[in-house]
């Protein structure tokens, strides 16, 4: 299934990627022509109500990865490794990437660069198809203090063309950028040999994803928070908003992701 998204990908056809933690909205994705629905570890924020992606356990991943499946059983599904799955051990990686695997996951997660490399190596030699995760990334939010672009700087560009040739030299299928300067995404995407997905990325990623809730328009920040203290992130589209139902929305995005219409520049960094 994993060659579908390069076919389209080497024929100049835009990959449309949406989040998704349930049966119910995988099928209306699939029904609506979304090309891959990633289980990601954000349902820690939008599902459990968390204010980040930390606290979010195999366990979940599995479970939602499973019902996920149940709903879109011929669609590409890509499960993220959460935080403290895959970062420590080689083995405990293999053994948790499998499970995704045998739960209906097609391709798995893992974020981060460099000292990642020789773990996506480890896990596509043995089977897995992997995703690397560029750019701001969640599960270090700590250590980047807080949701801030990444590859600003020419050294901090430099070290993610270096990361993202090296994860596809390793052997991933897919490389995802998150809030990364739209001329950069572009120029890594221009010079590798994978599909790459945007989110704050720019368009000239080869596809984009949003998570669910911000293309619905109905997140408005953690569980215990003030709504009104919430602000989107500058990568996030209301397609609900112009649209008359949910099923509409969805379609409405996989149109503007496939003409090239989304994301705009005012979408990108």
């Amino acid at each position: 299934m994993l060659k579908q998204l390069l076919t389209k990908a080497s024929a100049g056809e835009k990959i449309a990627m949406l989040t998704c933690y349930d049966a119910t909205f995988a099928k209306l994705m699939a029904l609506a022509g979304v090309d891959v629905l990633l289980v990601g570890d954000s349902l820690g924020m939008v599902i459990q109500g968390a204010s980040d992606t930390l606290g979010v356990t195999m366990q979940d991943m599995l479970y939602h990865t499973r019902i996920v499946a149940k709903g879109a059983p011929d669609t590409i599904i890509m499960s993220d490794m959460p935080a403290n799955s895959y970062e420590h051990d080689m083995a405990e990686a293999l053994v948790n990437a499998r499970a995704l695997i045998a739960a209906g996951a097609h391709i798995i997660k893992i974020e981060g660069g460099g000292q990642m490399v020789e773990t996506a190596r480890h896990l596509v030699t043995n089977g897995i198809p992997v995703c690397s995760h560029l750019g701001f990334t969640p599960q270090s939010v700590e250590k980047l203090g807080g949701y801030k672009i990444q590859g600003k700087t020419a050294e901090g560009a430099q070290a993610m063309l270096a990361d993202a040739q090296a994860m596809a030299d390793a052997g991933v299928s897919m490389v995802l950028f998150e809030m990364v300067p739209a001329a950069l995404a572009m120029q890594i995407t221009n010079n590798i040999p994978v599909p790459t997905i945007g989110i704050g990325a720019g368009a000239g990623c080869s596809g984009q994803v949003l998570v669910l809730q911000d293309l619905l328009g109905i997140y408005t920040g953690p569980a215990g928070k003030a709504p009104q203290d919430y602000k989107a992130p500058r990568f996030a589209e209301n397609f609900l908003q112009q649209s008359g139902s949910v099923q509409q929305a969805i379609a409405a995005y996989v149109q503007a992701v496939k003409s090239g219409q989304f994301p705009e520049q005012k979408h990108s960094y």
